[in-house]
């Protein structure tokens, strides 16, 4: 593309902050229908840089509702339901098509975890049974193509990880943590597994409550991991704990309890130094026994945000409009917060919750405390256990997933097995909002190098000079009430200039790995709230 020169680029960077300011109106937002019957219940969950939504469940469940292609079948003496299985366990959607593809997986992906590597590979590790060392990869294609799952090669895990979580790191290796029976961790490349005692110290008896352990890559290069109600800042480089942290107030907030967590937003104005966690939801320390004895008790309804760069950090405590477990927390592209998903009472298992939780709650981090929850439109649809959501480049939120049972069950139970594929449109999507809706006309380059300017054209309707944002998301892997990897940052820019009715402005890129690992990230024009449809750039 070509690169417009702006003479207005000797006016000073315009620092942005973090979230945008809460003046636009939050209405209920509305929800649609995709896909009737996906053929397949999608317990994990990622969208790729080709525009396609990347879902798979667990192999040995049975059946599914949709046959692999072209009589394809796979042929595993270690499934424990089907030896010689004719039927998809993952499925590929195309957004703009609208078209589902089966996919082929031939190990157990059951509660697995995942990331994309820097060059857009959808990387898949562990799972289990005859899946619990496996390392799988998908490269993303278009919507002529074919590809599909590979699990050749020698690259293995050493340790079985079932339940485990994955963090892209600066280096551009991969970090599994934990897993159920695994307190350690290990890199993909790698080789080696190395011991983390705060896995076991944080596992409560009989219970757990530290599995998909919450992972968010700091500003210094360090990861902060959270575990029931603990958490460390640990250097995987030199295999030792840097900082510990208050002890959050509350129940368990990990599987099987639970709750949700993401990184807000990061910052120029800062930077993107300054990193705050927040967490929702769980259960209390007798919620999956209750459950187990057939007594659902309430989820948590409170909230935790900690500043883990402060000197002295301390949980800012908060509650939610309602009690919540196995919600799925999402970055929005303006830089709010969606809760979506999940029930009000009982634990993630089997059968082990009631009460769905149909309405998202919107939070505005910026907020003042007691006004940042907004109850937004519920779905008519439970999404239990085993279900998820991601953020697509036209930020409305894609919904899938729900199966409390062992198989696939359609009839004589509480909550069925899910195979509807569902869009929430958040508030910003409303029509009354289409006049402060930008539209990206063009960018100067897609492949941004780290500290490297470029130059982005937009038009808009109702320009918005002192609330304008360019914000650039990385999607998430969402699987069990985790989003793995996703992460927002408010970029630098020159004030924009209008010229023949197109607003240019020069935009920095982050500065280094440090601040947004190497790879495909969504970026959005926000102007007073409202998003555009995300360009993907390549960030290296």
């Amino acid at each position: 593309m070509i690169e417009f020169v702006v003479t207005a680029f000797c006016i000073g960077l315009l620092f942005i902050l973090s979230s945008v300011s809460a003046q636009t109106a939050v209405k209920p937002g509305s929800w649609g229908l995709v896909v009737a019957n996906g053929g397949v219940s999608a317990m994990h969950m990622t969208t790729t840089f080709k525009n396609t939504v990347v879902m798979f469940d667990r192999t040995d469940f049975g059946p599914s509702q949709l046959r692999l292609p072209n009589g394809r079948c796979r042929d595993d003496i270690n499934d424990e339901a089907l030896t010689h299985d004719c039927w998809a366990h993952s499925i590929e959607y195309n957004i703009a098509t609208n078209i589902l593809r089966p996919l082929t997986v031939m190990t157990d992906t059951w509660c697995s975890s995942g990331a994309f590597a820097s060059n857009g590979t959808l990387v898949s590790t562990g799972g289990f049974n005859d899946g619990a060392k496996a390392v799988r990869s998908f490269v993303p294609c278009t919507a002529n193509s074919a590809c599909d799952w590979n699990e050749g090669g020698s690259n293995r895990l050493k340790e079985n990880r079932w339940y485990a979580s994955n963090q892209i790191l600066p280096d551009n290796r991969i970090i599994v943590v934990g897993g159920r029976r695994a307190f350690s961790y290990e890199f993909v490349p790698g080789g080696q597994s190395f011991s983390l005692p705060f896995l076991s110290q944080t596992n409560t008896a009989n219970v757990e409550n530290n599995l998909y352990p919450f992972l968010h890559l700091s500003s210094d290069g360090n990861l902060f991991i959270f575990t029931n109600k603990d958490s460390i800042l640990f250097d995987y480089r030199k295999n030792r704990v840097v900082k510990t942290f208050p002890r959050m107030p509350g129940g368990p907030r990990n599987y099987p309890s639970s709750g949700s967590s993401a990184m807000l937003p990061l910052s120029a104005s800062n930077a993107f130094q300054r990193i705050e966690i927040l967490i929702c939801g769980g259960a209390p320390d007798n919620g999956y026994s209750s459950a187990n004895a057939g007594n659902f008790v309430d989820a948590l309804q409170s909230c935790g945000r900690i500043v883990i760069t402060d000197p002295n950090p301390v949980w800012a405590m908060e509650n939610m409009p309602a009690p919540r477990v196995m919600g799925d927390m999402l970055i929005l592209p303006n830089g709010e917060i969606l809760i979506i998903n999940g029930a009000e009472k009982g634990t993630a298992g089997w059968e082990l919750a009631r009460n769905p939780a149909l309405a998202p709650y919107l939070y505005r981090p910026n907020a003042l405390a007691g006004q940042r929850f907004t109850i937004l439109a519920a779905s008519t649809i439970p999404r239990m256990y085993h279900s998820s959501a991601n953020v697509l480049p036209d930020g409305k939120i894609f919904v899938g997933g729900s199966n409390t049972h062992v198989g696939y069950v359609f009839s004589g139970v509480m909550f069925p097995t899910e195979l509807r594929l569902e869009a929430y449109s958040p508030y910003y999507l409303d029509e009354s909002y289409s006049t402060y809706r930008p539209s990206i006309v063009s960018l100067s380059k897609d492949d941004v190098s780290y500290a490297t300017r470029f130059t982005l054209q937009f038009s808009v309707l109702n320009y918005a000079p002192n609330n304008i944002q360019f914000t650039i998301y990385s999607p998430s892997f969402t699987t069990h009430a985790y989003s793995m990897n996703q992460r927002l940052l408010v970029l630098a820019s020159t004030t924009p200039k209008r010229v023949r009715g197109i607003y240019i402005a020069i935009v920095t890129a982050p500065p280094n790995s440090l601040a947004a690992p190497a790879g495909y990230y969504m970026l959005s024009v926000v102007n007073n709230g409202i998003p555009s449809i995300a360009k993907w750039i390549h960030l290296s």
